[in-house]
């Protein structure tokens, strides 16, 4: 009696077990179009224990059809990012709290009903990819992600908002791309950190007004939905780029100068952008020259002055190299300088105090510049002249130096 009813038992074990197993294999084929075995971690595909042994802190292990993630992966508490994406992966074991250096975690592209629980304790998470899965909402643990800068969820099933992401301080980036979604919360201005938001692909029929409390936001991506009409984005002073693309819009929408606009009609308004920044480069242009002209017409003298110094410069250089080709120097007794005339010729400095009106503090004449201070020229409506030396050099020819004889 004993014996049948073990045997019975037994019996009946392999049979749920049986049956187990061909629910399981059904379930498997119905899912996939091949039949493919688990990887263990010690059959591992080609080259990933060189990958897994190489000491880098980046690893990538995207698309080799991992249906779980290597144990090996757990214990390399070196790394600082992780990519995983394009395998079969529907979770993420515990043990990978373990490393907590990770910065960066990309799981695109495999099969996650839900984001495990345990990627939501890597508390040093700057940068979270989940696009490309089945996700539908994200838990109240997301909450832990304080130092999140950038996440990553387009393409998944998403038809609200998810407001667990209000609590996260720093997310700059949110890309919600390809989901279900037809309005956003009211409260959504309360992501003051936000400054890129990825919308398109989802099933808005409105411009979701709450998105003009958002000032600081500088991309905004609202391609493939269903807006016929844009309001007023001048509300955005920070918007850099949006785009609006598939849209069934019958003219582009107004912005800022500064924003480039991607769309039906955007082309033609940035051509006129373009031709309105041109005419107004030319207009500053053209005034600048004409008050250069003002100016040289109200100021004569120092016109003539600058004038006079510049034919100077030249004749004395062209003395400097006939005096260096006839190997002949005057000398100070020749020339009527004595030694004033000699200092004054070393320093470059030459001009007639008498034959120019001004006083000897009114101006300074350097080797590297010609500043005319602006003390004594009230009368010319300037505070201060600065003039660029520009290589001249002042010394005096024979001819010159015969006034001071």
């Amino acid at each position: 009696m004993g014996n049948s009813s073990r045997k019975q038992a037994e019996d009946d074990g392999e049979g749920e077990e049986k049956r187990d197993h061909e629910k399981a294999e059904g379930e498997e084929e119905a899912e996939e179009e091949e039949e493919e075995e688990i990887v263990e971690d010690d059959d591992l595909p080609l080259g990933v224990d060189d990958l897994l042994a190489s000491g880098d802190p980046v690893l990538d292990l995207s698309y080799y059809k991992f249906r779980r993630l290597p144990g090996q992966v757990l214990y390399l508490q070196y790394l600082e990012k992780l990519y995983v994406c394009g395998n079969r992966l529907r979770d993420i074991p515990k043990g990978i709290v373990r490393l907590q250096g990770l910065r960066t975690m990309a799981l695109d592209f495999n099969k996650l009903d839900d984001v495990p629980l345990s990627v939501c304790r890597l508390t040093n998470l700057t940068c979270l990819y989940l696009g490309s899965n089945r996700l539908m909402s994200l838990p109240a643990e997301m909450r832990n992600l304080q130092s999140l800068r950038c996440l990553w969820v387009e393409s998944n099933y998403f038809q609200h908002f998810p407001k667990q992401l209000y609590d996260l301080p720093h997310l700059r980036s949110l890309q919600m791309g390809d989901n279900r979604m037809r309005t956003l919360p009211s409260d959504l201005w309360r992501m003051e950190a936000l400054r890129g938001l990825w919308l398109y692909g989802n099933r808005f029929q409105e411009f979701p007004r709450v998105l003009l409390k958002m000032e600081q936001l500088e991309i905004l991506d609202m391609d493939r939905n269903r807006i016929s009409q844009f309001p007023n984005l001048h509300h955005l002073p920070g918007l850099r780029l949006f785009s609006y693309d598939h849209n069934p819009v019958k003219d582009p929408p107004r912005v800022g100068e500064e924003v480039l606009i991607v769309g039906e009609g955007a082309e033609e308004v940035l051509q006129a952008r373009e031709r309105r920044k041109e005419a107004k480069e030319q207009a500053e242009k053209e005034a600048e020259e004409a008050a250069a002209a003002a100016a040289a017409a109200a100021n004569p003298i120092i016109h003539g002055i600058l004038k006079k110094l510049r034919m100077s410069s030249a004749l004395n250089l062209a003395g400097a190299k006939e005096k260096e080709k006839n190997g002949t120097v005057p000398s100070t007794e020749q020339d009527g300088y004595g030694s004033q005339g000699a200092e004054l010729e070393r320093q470059g400095v030459a001009q007639d105090e008498t034959e120019l009106g001004y006083e000897e503090e009114g101006l300074e004449y350097e080797r590297e510049e010609l500043i005319c201070e602006g003390e004594g020229y009230d009368e010319y409506g300037r505070a201060e002249l600065e003039y660029e030396r520009g290589g001249m050099d002042y010394e005096y020819e024979e001819e010159d130096q015969e006034e001071y004889a």
